[in-house]
């Protein structure tokens, strides 16, 4: 029995396209029937689906990708019949028996050859990225899951379609026709704005920021108070411990020891100062920002050779391996300070607390600064300024430009940073011309760098590096820094571009598909082995003994530091 088709004559195809006009009364459509074009539309994008993205995929993730890329596919070839047929000036037909068969024996051969070419190109990405992880039965489940999100999506896109007809058909009672399908459009589009953003996110946020909350009271296992003066919420401090957070808790409590940092300097180390304000500790930014500089002079930290502000992630996470790094190769002779802005984590903030990280990373920046800037030229700490992820789109927003940078810091090391930061975009898209984006010259590298693998090398090499250094770090299969919006529709110089280290040539960008491969990637992002994806343990190493260019340390301290962070110890 061939499934049941078509478009009704006077409008919409079923992924919910319409002329503009209400449908007639006696019309009744079923929630799942197929049209041939957009039959034929799924079967392209699904296949495409296939296609390699930054990291690998396991086989649920992959049937959520299909799924998704499927139904826009459905609604492209939809779209392309009601064109075609508007510029031919007919209605729509029913295809008989044998086009049918066509796309089915069509169907079943494309699909195999693409799962199986798919297959091939992920055991790729997980050679490149030494990831050995594979589950077999979910690889085989994909199909299905790809097909249940596929008819779940066509099922809420014929019910939204079938609110549009009603709504059209009530106010066809007062206004014309025409006039009700436009204002019919309108409303439900209202509509599905408000409840995707106001009941689904917001729901999200709201039950979120509940369970985050409630995990901010309790403290890591392993974590104990401070029993030295030189930490927040330690003796002294006029931070309490309690106020600290989960996040801040297991940043004060955690870091290497005088004697494991002594070890390695191979001569006696200082205890590095760490002071940090949590979301209980004052009710807003600014006011937090004070309290953590309060407790950072107090401990001493302004007293200390190296001062380090870190702009923290969404929950309020500090990247251990970039403190540890920092404080290891500056022999314990450092102060770090650091606040908390949000409960949520760093992938639900990039939704709602942007503006929250653009204000925590002026505020406490601002707040160290005004200490720092009055303080004798020849008694004051080198400064630095680092941060991953949001807490790099943070740490920015205290400066305007290389220039400020240069001027009001000793050297800044950011990680990951996410696409839509202001100045990686300006220092990237106004790269030198030739020099690629996964790795870009900026200004031919005089203060701002990029580096893919401080370890191997910091472009441009042999041109001088005078003054403050600031240096991005960034992975080429990090999706983190490379999704945005404008991969629906556009190409990005990247994959256009010769891929990095760990990417796949077989990489393309295709419409609607990609923006989605790498949007699937995100969550998953730092499920990967250091050194790929948004994971940074070891660089961190190599990138800040570029920034603060220690005297005396040999390759093999910095090998044998580089196998400390990555291990976590």
């Amino acid at each position: 029995m061939e499934p049941k088709v078509l478009d009704s004559p006077g409008g919409p195809s079923a992924a919910g396209v319409d002329d503009g006009a209400p449908p007639e009364s006696g019309e009744r459509r079923k929630l799942l029937y197929a049209t041939l074009p957009g039959c034929w539309g799924a079967l392209v994008f699904a296949c495409l689906s296939f296609t390699p993205s930054l990291l690998p995929r396991g086989g649920l993730l992959q049937g959520v990708v299909c799924g998704i890329t499927a139904a826009i596919g459905y609604g492209l070839g939809v779209f392309a019949a009601f064109v075609w047929r508007a510029f031919a000036d007919r209605s729509p037909r029913r295809p008989g028996r044998r086009p049918w068969l066509v796309f089915l024996v069509s169907a079943v051969v494309l699909f195999a050859v693409s799962f199986g070419v798919g297959q091939y190109w992920q055991h790729q990405i997980r050679a490149l990225m030494g990831v050995t992880e594979y589950n077999i039965p979910l690889v085989v489940l994909a199909p299905v899951v790809a097909a249940v999100v596929f008819c779940l999506l066509l099922v809420i896109g014929r019910g939204v379609r079938g609110l549009y007809r009603a709504s059209a058909r009530l106010l066809n009672r007062w206004i014309g026709r025409r006039a009700a399908g436009v204002v019919g459009w309108f409303l439900i589009a209202g509509l599905v704005y408000a409840v995707v953003s106001g009941v689904l996110l917001g729901g999200l946020v709201g039950a979120a920021n509940g369970a985050f909350s409630l995990r901010d009271t309790m403290t890591p296992e392993g974590v104990q108070q401070p029993a030295t003066s030189l930490r927040s919420g330690g003796p002294g401090s006029v931070v309490p411990w309690d106020s600290l957070g989960w996040q801040g808790r297991s940043f004060i409590g955690d870091g290497p020891s005088t004697d494991q940092i002594g070890q390695f300097v191979d001569h006696p180390a200082l205890e590095p100062i760490r002071a940090y304000a949590g979301l209980a500790s004052s009710a807003d930014s600014e006011s937090r920002a004070a309290l953590a500089v309060e407790d950072l002079s107090r401990a001493g930290g302004f007293q200390r050779g190296n001062l380090l502000v870190v702009t923290t992630t969404g929950s309020g996470w500090v990247d251990p391996a970039l403190v540890d790094s920092f404080e290891y190769l500056t022999g314990g002779d450092a102060a770090t300070v650091a606040i908390q802005y949000s409960y949520l984590p760093s992938w639900i903030s990039y939704l709602v607390d942007q503006s929250k990280a653009r204000e925590a990373g002026r505020d406490l920046f601002d707040a160290v600064y005004d200490v720092w800037s009055k303080l004798p030229p020849d008694n004051r700490p080198q400064l630095f300024v680092a941060g991953e992820s949001l807490g790099s789109f943070g740490g920015e927003t205290a400066f305007s430009g290389e220039y400020d940078l240069r001027n009001r810091t000793s050297g800044t090391l950011f990680a990951g940073p996410p696409n839509f930061n202001t100045l990686f975009r300006e220092f990237s898209d106004r790269r030198e011309p030739g020099s690629p984006e996964v790795e870009p010259v900026y200004k031919n590298g005089r203060t701002v760098r990029f580096s893919n693998d401080p370890e191997a090398g910091i472009p441009p090499t042999g041109s001088p590096w005078d003054g403050t250094r600031v240096l991005y770090l960034m992975h080429p299969s990090d999706p983190i820094v490379w999704w945005s919006p404008n991969l629906v529709l556009s190409e990005p110089d990247w994959i256009g571009q010769p891929p990095g280290r760990d990417v796949l040539e077989d990489m393309v960008w295709i419409p609607f598909v990609t923006f989605w491969q790498i949007t699937a990637d995100l969550p998953f992002s730092t499920g990967v082995p250091g050194g790929h994806g948004h994971k940074y343990t070891a660089e961190y190493v190599d990138g800040w003994n570029a920034v603060l260019q220690p005297a005396g340390l040999t390759a093999e301290q910095l090998a044998t530091l580089r196998t400390v962070i990555d291990a976590g110890e």
